[in-house]
């Protein structure tokens, strides 16, 4: 080890970290900032410098999973639980229907069926046959009693998480009722999921410890000349680094294309090559098209797939195209002309115009129903937004690519040999595998599964064949394949990376290295 050349080249925070801790003793970001004061990123790029020059070794790794209350859950924590109001509200007005609970609580139908469905399962409330529901004369439940004991432990933390090891196991099953990983908007805790990673130093660094003594340096040294040393007269009495005046400058590489585009681009003249038409739509939605024309319940827990950002101003559209939203009622109601019973609800008609940024890029391909030719192929990629935690495989805005194609000879195996060529000739996948799914909007359901070489098995995208509920009111009457891919991760296999973020990054030279 050429000791001299290496503390030639020693930042301040890896200096700082040698001279602070002895080898064989297990080091953490966490430490290094509770030790040294130093901030995250500090830390990490520290171990990663360490790293770089074999002075540092990994000991182990431990996953580690926390729960964040969120705002939702402080408000739980105050002013009750939907379950608790639902639960006042019918102790103080007897018995009633789930949209009037609904109505008379300001809370959404999905929230109290969800309340209610709880509820019934444990003996709290009951349903009769006019679909009025009522106290059994029980006023809480284990479960509840334990949501109450959680929000409350929460928020006496200092940050407001807990850890999942510090809960018992009857506490960890009721938190994992409350707690969302993805789109925790409408859940009381958020998941957090975080790995450490221990080092230790080597016993190398003695060596360099004593170089690093015996040429005076001590960590502290300035880096930069500032305005302020200047004005002071601070950097008379200022020890600075080396500038090592042999580096290099950066070599300047003309702009291009940025390859993302380039690859959605790709997919575009593909799927036109085979004979789709593309669609698109505006960004902002109303729940209607976005979630009520594809047969998703407005009461129902099934929404939760997909948490949407909804507008302030305005906050509904002015009205909904006939007959659409009639025929779309009506299945909803009792089935209408689709041979169905529907969800038997009573359809809010002022809750479908609420005004959302689009959640999943079926809502084109509802529109497109509307007008569509039979025979007919169409696709579009589409910008969707969902509030979700950041990470490889997740963003809160993505681009999927939304297809239909409607035909009296298309079926299933049809639409996997579509999911076979997004899967192998456009993401450039080889191992690929199709898993049972569901989606309130198609019958069969499909997911689409890729193995990325280092992320390893995740989900492409879902598809299915159209229910006669979405197809029938849109005056339909032919088999409707369809897809929404995450085009996003199909990019990753396509571009060889390995998170989804680095499509985005404002790095111009990780963009550059990208063909």
């Amino acid at each position: 080890m050429d000791i001299q050349n290496i503390v030639k080249n020693l930042h301040p925070l890896e200096i700082k970290v040698i001279k602070s801790f002895k080898p064989g003793q297990e080091l953490t970001s966490e430490l290094l900032q509770k030790e040294l004061d130093y901030k995250e990123g500090h830390a990490n790029q520290a171990f990663s410098w360490l790293s770089g020059k074999e002075l540092v070794s990994v000991v182990r790794k431990e996953a580690f999973v926390f729960y964040e209350i969120t705002e939702l859950g402080k408000s739980w924590a105050e002013n009750g639980t939907p379950e608790e109001k639902v639960i006042a509200f019918l102790k103080s007005s007897g018995s009633h229907s789930l949209p009037e609970i609904a109505k008379a609580l300001s809370i959404e139908n999905k929230d109290v069926g969800s309340a209610f469905g709880l509820l019934s399962k444990e003996g709290v409330l009951k349903m009769d046959a006019a679909k009025q529901a009522s106290r059994t004369g029980k006023d809480s439940s284990p479960r509840m009693q334990m949501v109450k004991e959680l929000l409350e432990k929460a928020l006496a933390s200092p940050d407001g998480i807990l850890n999942h090891a510090d809960l018992e196991k009857d506490a960890q099953e009721v938190m994992a009722g409350l707690a969302k990983k993805r789109g925790a908007s409408d859940a009381a805790f958020r998941i957090i999921e975080k790995e450490i990673v221990f080092y230790s130093l080597k016993d190398t660094v003695e060596e360099l410890l004593s170089a690093l003594d015996a040429a005076g340096i001590s960590g502290n040294e300035i880096g930069s000349l500032t305005p302020k040393m200047l004005s002071t007269g601070e950097w008379k009495n200022a020890n600075f680094r080396g500038y090592n005046i042999s580096v290099p400058p950066a070599r300047l590489i003309p702009g291009r294309t940025n390859p993302y585009v380039n690859f959605l681009e790709s997919v575009k003249d593909k799927l036109s090559s085979l004979g789709f038409e593309e669609f698109d739509g505006p960004l902002v939605e109303t729940e209607f098209w976005n979630s009520d024309a594809l047969f998703m319940p407005q009461f129902h827990a099934a929404r939760d797939i997909h948490d949407a950002y909804s507008l302030k101003n305005p906050t509904h559209a002015k009205s909904i195209e006939e007959p659409f939203l009639t025929n779309v009622a009506q299945a909803h109601t009792d089935g209408g002309n689709t041979g169905s019973r529907g969800w038997n609800y009573a359809f809010d008609r002022d809750f479908t115009r609420r005004l959302i940024l689009r959640s999943q890029g079926t809502v084109l391909s509802a529109h497109q129903l509307a007008k569509a030719k039979i025979p007919g192929k169409y696709f579009g990629i589409a910008r969707c937004f969902r509030y979700d935690k950041v990470d490889a495989t997740h963003l809160s805005d993505f681009y999927q690519t939304e297809g239909i194609v409607l035909g009296n000879e298309v079926n299933l195996k049809t639409l996997l040999g579509f999911l076979e060529m997004f899967a192998i000739e456009i993401a450039g996948a080889t191992d690929v595998k199709y898993v049972p799914g569901y989606f309130p909007f198609t019958e069969p359901s499909i997911e689409v599964h890729i193995k990325h070489p280092v992320l390893g098995w995740f989900e492409l995208g879902g598809s299915g064949i159209f229910r006669p509920e979405v197809t029938k009111p849109m005056g339909i009457d032919v088999p409707v394949l369809a897809w929404g891919i995450g085009i996003d991760r199909m990019a990753l296999m396509a571009l060889g990376l390995n998170d989804l973020r680095e499509l985005f990054s404002n790095d111009i030279e990780q963009v550059r290295l990208r063909r």
